[in-house]
């Protein structure tokens, strides 16, 4: 018995025990070095034609027995000898597969997968004991390498007829908390190798058992009677959609790929297909869906992509792969260069992965910038389901992403349709100062606040902000080609002429005492109230100074933890009204009639904003007393 050349069992343990998260995956590591033997002889036969075999000669053969609890995987690749066993199952983290990479040019055609080493110990996370059986292509003598883990390994002479590696893992007893039995189960077997192999460029294949009706039996009222079969399936499908070229697939391949992959029923609305060389070489293939999933708004939804290595699955999801704003794109990438951890399962955030997410990125910008002008019935139906995620992307970033998203949003118009900011700059008026907005629940809300009546009345368009996170976002973009954005329930719209502003100032300047009287009477609620230059027919509104609008205020008070945020209301008096002429005679005559008018008027203001009034039952009565004198 040897020991471990690579530091101690300590080492050993930490990589058994610790390094990967699922047990499962030693299929995969066991069938990528399977493969990665297979690709050195098939790199040779290219250049030596003694090597006799071309590349449908080659497979990776799986055996399971259930009563001896075994699983035997077995390649005819390029095998090894008693050295290369030493070297490289003898010492820890020693890879022979990168050591043939970087002594080889190697060709298109030629992928190797396992380049650290380690992977090939993931064994014992569910094998007792892990029996190797090699002969290297060209030897006449084979050898066994044996181990039961951390205490070390011993290597013999064997007998093996044909080049290749057999390896054999006596699987563990199940435990408490484990169930090994499941990996002796063809079943298992075939879910692990579609899940993490399934696009290993040669064929993996295992005898799995069959009933078939036997025949004369089941018919005529003969009781239905079976025989086993033994029929050889392969397992994996070895070419990736994402490698074939475009010009091989149609749209209906494209869908039918998704909904098996990502277990959607319905189709995407839109596929990226793309493959790059350069400074990083991947190919991708990216969905957009049509719906959002159910739980896409919650904390459970996992963003990112699948990440494979030359075919083989390395992250479920890697979320680096991805931006927030991008988190409902779905799909993969395969990269033959990215720089893996010991664990293959956590990236390094290395340099080529960010190459490749920023490539990533600027593609999926690209395609719905195409998509947005040449099918706008589409776009809007993937703004509706995902248009939200684009402008958190904006405000949750300060505004930092804005060249990049700022040409992706839409929003509803006071024109009537759907418009995207560029479109709504288009069709500004020469005079025009503003972006104008409106905010609120719904459209029809926004249409009947009286702060739009002097925006509309000169003509302008006005966005309907309908998302919580409408306005914030604007904030953060402050304007667009130079535009900046204006609320019509803002302290000045300028729209104003100098006249009517002399005019206004004027009027306040006479009443001076009694909006200081009726500001007191409110007490607090209201910064000032003040005569209103927007108004045309409804008799007040509420507006707000500062950065903080009165929608943004419903907002922020409506999360679990507000913190009281407060905007800087004001209430706004309508001076062709007939309410500015009555409350004038009210605070001549009966000034505490004239506070009760205040404190209606503002419990008026807040109802058609669509905020709650502080006492529903006093304003009902005091209502009641009104209308009965």
């Amino acid at each position: 018995m040897k020991e471990f050349k690579a530091e101690s069992k300590r080492l050993l343990d930490m990589m058994i025990n610790s390094i990967y998260t699922h047990k499962e995956i030693f299929l995969r590591e066991i069938i990528s070095n399977a493969s990665d033997a297979i690709d050195k002889l098939y790199f040779k036969s290219l250049t030596d034609t003694s090597v006799g075999m071309n590349k449908d000669d080659f497979a990776i053969n799986i055996t399971l027995d259930k009563e001896n609890r075994t699983i035997t995987v077995a390649d005819n690749g390029i095998g090894m000898n008693e050295e290369d066993l030493e070297n490289n199952l003898g010492t820890i983290a020693r890879s022979g597969s990168l050591a043939f990479k970087n002594d080889n040019e190697l060709g298109e055609d030629v992928d190797i997968i396992g380049q650290f080493g380690v992977g090939f110990y993931s064994a014992f996370m569910v094998a007792k004991k892990v029996t190797v059986i090699s002969k290297a292509y060209g030897s006449d003598t084979a050898f066994m390498w044996t181990s039961k883990g951390a205490d070390g390994y011993s290597i013999a002479e064997a007998e093996k007829d044909t080049h290749g590696t057999t390896i054999t893992l006596d699987i563990k007893d199940n435990a408490d908390e484990e169930n090994y039995d499941e990996y002796l189960t063809p079943y298992k077997i075939k879910a692990l190798v579609k899940k993490y192999s399934d696009y290993i460029r040669y064929p993996i294949k295992m005898d799995v058992e069959h009933e078939k009706l036997k025949e004369g039996t089941g018919v005529d009222g003969k009781e239905p009677e079976y025989d086993k079969e033994i029929v050889t399936e392969t397992l994996n499908s070895q070419i990736p959609i994402w490698k074939k070229a475009k010009n091989e697939l149609k749209d209906e391949d494209y869908n039918q790929f998704y909904k098996d992959k990502f277990h959607d029923y319905t189709d995407p609305l839109l596929h990226v297909h793309s493959k790059t060389e350069g400074t990083a070489t991947y190919s991708a293939l990216l969905y957009i869906p049509e719906k959002a999933p159910f739980d896409y708004y919650s904390k459970n939804y996992e963003k990112g992509l699948q990440l494979y290595s030359s075919g083989v699955m390395i992250m479920e999801k890697c979320a680096d792969l991805l931006p927030d704003y991008f988190s409902f794109v779905k799909g993969l990438v395969d990269s033959e260069d990215l720089s893996l951890n010991i664990s293959r399962e956590m990236l390094q955030h290395d340099r080529q992965l960010k190459i490749i997410a920023k490539a990533i990125e600027k593609s999926i910008k690209n395609e719905l910038k195409k998509l947005q002008k040449n099918d706008r019935e589409k776009y809007e139906k993937f703004f509706e389901a995902f248009g939200t995620q684009i402008k958190y992307g904006i405000y949750e970033s300060y505004g930092m992403n804005k060249t990049d998203l700022q040409d992706l949003l839409m929003f509803k118009s006071s024109n009537g349709t759907a418009t995207t900011l560029e479109e709504y700059v288009s069709r500004m008026k020469e005079e025009q100062k503003y972006i104008y907005f409106a905010s609120g629940s719904s459209v029809s809300r926004i249409e009947s606040l009286p702060q739009t009546e002097l925006v509309r009345d000169k003509g302008f368009e006005i966005l309907y902000l309908t998302d919580h996170v409408d306005e914030f976002c604007l904030q953060m973009i402050h304007d667009y080609d130079g535009k900046e954005y204006k609320s019509v329930s803002a302290d000045d719209l300028g729209l104003e002429t100098e006249e009517e502003k002399e005019e206004i100032k004027k009027e306040e300047e006479d009443n001076k005492d009694m909006f200081e009287f009726l500001t007191e009477k409110l007490g607090g609620k209201v910064k000032a109230v003040k005569l209103s230059q927007r108004l045309k027919n409804h008799p007040v509104c509420i507006t707000s100074e500062g950065m903080l609008s009165v929608e943004m205020e419903k907002v922020l008070s409506a999360m679990p933890d507000a913190q009281g945020a407060k905007a800087e209301k004001v209430l706004e008096i309508n001076p062709n009204h007939a309410i500015f002429g009555k409350l004038k005679t009210l605070f001549d005559t009966d000034k505490d009639k004239a506070g009760e008018y205040a404190d209606l008027l503002y419990s008026q203001a807040l109802l058609i904003e669509g905020m709650p009034i502080e006492n529903p039952v006093e304003f009902a009565n005091k209502l009641c007393e009104i209308m009965a004198q």
